[in-house]
């Protein structure tokens, strides 16, 4: 995959982490918050490692 395309992708990561954080402030979330929180875990440590592995991108 080209690194363009690695960059696009996790823009729009970004932006639906953005959309988990607005739902996880739901207070009738029951059960799903756990989803919730795991999804945005999953989402930091992608983050994290493409600003690991791009460094002068951010």
């Amino acid at each position: 995959m080209e690194a363009e395309t690695i960059k696009e992708r996790i823009k729009l990561i970004e932006g639906k982490r953005e959309s988990l954080l607005r739902l996880l402030e739901q207070p009738d979330l029951g059960v799903l918050r756990i989803d919730v929180n795991q999804a945005l875990e999953e989402m930091d440590d992608l983050i994290d490692e493409f600003r690991r592995t791009f460094p002068t991108e951010n």
